[in-house]
């Protein structure tokens, strides 16, 4: 029977909604599961994963884990997975993507990566995940006795509590690596926003380099009423009308909300991996034959800067 370990994120003390996603994929996998949090105050952050039907909540609160430095999570984490567990899952985040490869390694297992979905057919598992900036699907088996896999959070719903109250046993930290002693963290640079985290929200307001110079002026108005978070496209991350860390697409963030604005993006390949799970999909662009037509649910063409200030007093009417 399958015995999955799934590794929370933290955040500023706090597990991740991103998490959630991982408990879903371990689920499906059926089995037991049981919950590593790791980090500094990680022991205050597993009561919020103790609702979720896991056999332990395992706790590593260790104040060397306060920053993120792969070299000092891999080796508990591989640790951990040695003591019965034939799966390590992740998120698909940064993070996850940056630790899972290392697990693997030290595990000697298959890593399967950014995975979409899962077939379980009594011992046999099959892993199905994108390729070609999503336009394909393939599907993967690992060989080896334990499986390492980090899991799209946009392609798993995140799981809801079970009820009950899980254990919680805590565990001693592991060695770090030979490797730790030349990797030194420096700092982390953030933008702080009162706006939901832009892989969590569900609603997302995105804008493309048509903006320019006005693209806080024209979608903060928009964003704000709609309690939603702000993406950019890359082209106009890269011309500097929006922080890097709001790009979606292949090469930024991948997410999927209830409502996705595409405001003056042309719908490049590149992007629409990154969106085109969202369940319903506006757009707004100038150009009717631009390719984000073809997956909008509704879409206007129209001048961004009358259309969008126009759906800003029309949304205040309304909830006027």
């Amino acid at each position: 029977m399958a015995n999955t370990l799934v590794v929370a994120e933290l955040h500023e003390g706090k597990v991740r909604k991103s998490t959630l996603s991982s408990i879903t994929f371990a689920r499906q996998v059926g089995g037991s599961f049981s919950i590593l949090v790791l980090g500094a105050g990680a022991t205050a952050a597993a009561a919020e994963v103790t609702g979720f039907g896991a056999s332990k909540v395992l706790v590593v609160d260790d104040a060397s884990l306060k920053d993120y430095v792969c070299e000092r999570f891999s080796p508990t984490i591989a640790a951990v997975a040695k003591g019965g567990f034939d799966t390590v899952v992740v998120t698909a985040s940064s993070y996850g993507k940056d630790l899972a490869p290392r697990v693997a390694a030290r595990l000697g297992a298959g890593y399967a990566p950014d995975i979409s979905g899962v077939h379980v057919d009594g011992n046999k598992r099959v892993y199905r995940r994108p390729m070609f900036a999503g336009n394909a699907y393939g599907t993967c088996e690992v060989q080896t006795p334990v499986h390492v896999v980090s899991a799209r959070q946009t392609e798993f719903t995140a799981a809801e509590p079970s009820g009950g109250a899980s254990p919680i046993e805590n565990v001693t930290i592991a060695a770090p690596d030979a490797a730790a002693a030349r990797v030194e963290f420096v700092s982390l640079e953030q933008g702080k926003s009162e706006r939901p985290d832009l892989g969590e929200a569900r609603v997302v307001v995105s804008g493309g380099r048509a903006l320019k110079e006005q693209f806080a002026q024209v979608l903060d108005p928009l964003a704000n009423l709609l309690g939603a978070a702000v993406g950019a496209s890359r082209a106009a991350c890269d011309a500097g009308f929006a922080p890097a860390e709001l790009q979606v697409g292949q090469t930024g963030r991948v997410v999927a909300p209830t409502l996705y604005l595409a405001i003056g993006i042309s719908g490049a390949i590149q992007h629409l991996a990154g969106m085109k799970g969202s369940k319903t999909i506006v757009a707004i662009n100038k150009d009717g034959d631009a390719p984000i037509f073809q997956v909008a649910d509704y879409g206007l063409v129209a001048d961004l800067f009358t259309a969008v200030p126009e759906l800003v007093s029309e949304l205040k009417r309304t909830v006027a």
